[in-house]
């Protein structure tokens, strides 16, 4: 399907689970968005502007939704998927989810993308109490009960993934200069607090803390900034365009430091290949997810079953993008919500079954990752593994950490 940036996108999609049918005359409950025959989930997503390859995932997750309609829906409701495009502009999101909220009726917004774009509407749903549902982001705000009790995370959650390189790096490079590139809103500052938090007393190994803002055409100059401090790693808390930018201009600078890129910009086919497979060559992140380009998934039943879901509901994709990947876990969680709510679909009860999630297992979450939520745990993931790129595919290398551990 193709997708106009400037217009409303629509799908009505219908969702099946196997779930029995409620007798007749049992007790239904609806808020707004809800009703006897139709769910109305609400999106956001970058369709257009410098977060673009972001859309890859709304995409994905309204072709979930077309399969699971064809499939037969949840207790014969179709899911009206309504997504806008906010051009990752923080002020259009505010926009587009008004509209949502007060013209659309949706009963939730889900997996709208971006940090600055979820933080300028954040406060405008939890004022309306409508739920912010598996926020495209993992910035601590989204994590938070106490403050925002409508609204959750769904990648790991950015101090969390800070916390793990900066264990990677005192274990492996304990005497580095580290130098930090980071995107100045809620997600680069979570990393560098994150990192800091794991480096402890060694936080003044950072020698270079580079911000650089969204709306900046490149990052050369922070490169360039950066090489000067005579860092020898680099942890670079950028978004893909700007993380394949820093990747080009250290090979154009012959420069070869100790490379950290983070799981929102470590996609082979949106920022890997863009930047030059040869240029990435010894690339680290982590990671909570298959990777789609990684042979040794090749016979494994969950990714043949996405690979067949791409096939026939997304035949565009590029299936070397993970944010497919990405997209196809998290539309298969906001199912297994839907499922947990039964008859009772009221934006209250949304919540109470988003915080009541248990090991949940999805097939293309790496092996021994697990989703579980609770009334004071809204992060749905806290566990990942580090990898290397070795110049075709990423190698993961030990354990599964969780938000707690350290590396080994």
């Amino acid at each position: 399907m193709t997708i106009s940036v400037h217009s409303v996108v629509r799908w009505s999609t219908a969702l099946c689970l196997g779930f029995c049918v409620a007798s007749v005359g049992a007790q239904e409950k609806y808020d707004p968005g809800a009703s006897a025959t139709e769910i109305r989930i609400g999106n956001i997503a970058p369709y257009s502007g410098p977060a673009s390859s972001f859309s890859v995932a709304s995409k994905t997750e309204a072709a979930y939704f077309r399969m699971i309609n064809d499939q037969g829906g949840i207790n014969g409701r179709k899911i009206n998927f309504i997504s806008y495009d906010d051009g990752y502009l923080p002020p259009k999101a505010v926009e587009q989810a008004r509209r949502l909220v007060e013209n659309d009726n949706v009963l939730l917004i889900f997996q709208s993308l971006g940090t600055a774009s979820n933080a300028a509407a954040q406060r405008y749903l939890n004022g309306k109490k409508v739920p912010q549902l598996f926020v495209g982001t993992g910035a601590s705000r989204f994590g938070d009960p106490e403050k925002s009790p409508w609204s959750m995370n769904w990648p790991p959650n950015y101090r969390t993934e800070g916390r793990i390189y900066a264990n990677y790096i005192l274990e492996n490079h304990p005497s580095a200069k580290i130098a930090i590139l980071y995107q100045n809103d809620d997600f680069g500052k979570d990393i560098l607090q994150g990192l800091k938090d794991g480096l402890g007393d060694k936080a003044g190994q950072i020698v270079a803390q580079e911000p650089y803002e969204l709306s900046d055409p490149t990052v050369d100059s922070r490169v360039l900034a950066i090489k000067a401090s005579g860092a020898d790693v680099v942890v670079d808390a950028s978004t893909p365009k700007f993380t394949a930018q820093s990747i080009r201009k250290m090979s154009d600078l012959g420069w070869s430091p100790i490379h950290l890129v983070t799981s929102v910009a470590n996609s082979v086919g949106s920022v890997l290949e863009p930047a030059g497979l040869d240029n990435s060559k010894g690339l680290l992140s982590a990671s909570y997810m298959k990777d789609p380009t990684d042979p040794t998934w090749d016979s494994d039943a969950a990714q043949q079953e996405w690979d067949a879901f791409l096939k026939k509901y997304y035949p565009e994709a590029d299936k070397t993008n993970n944010m497919t990947v990405y997209g196809y876990l998290a539309a298969q969680l906001m199912v297994q919500v839907l499922k947990q709510c039964g008859d009772d679909l009221t934006r209250e009860n949304v919540m109470r079954q988003a915080a009541n999630v248990k090991n949940l297992e999805l097939g293309m979450l790496l092996p021994g990752i697990t989703i579980t939520t609770s009334q004071t745990d809204y992060s749905p993931v806290d566990q990942m593994q580090m990898m290397r790129f070795d110049g075709e595919r990423w190698q993961m290398f030990g354990p599964v950490i969780s938000a707690n551990q350290s590396t080994p």
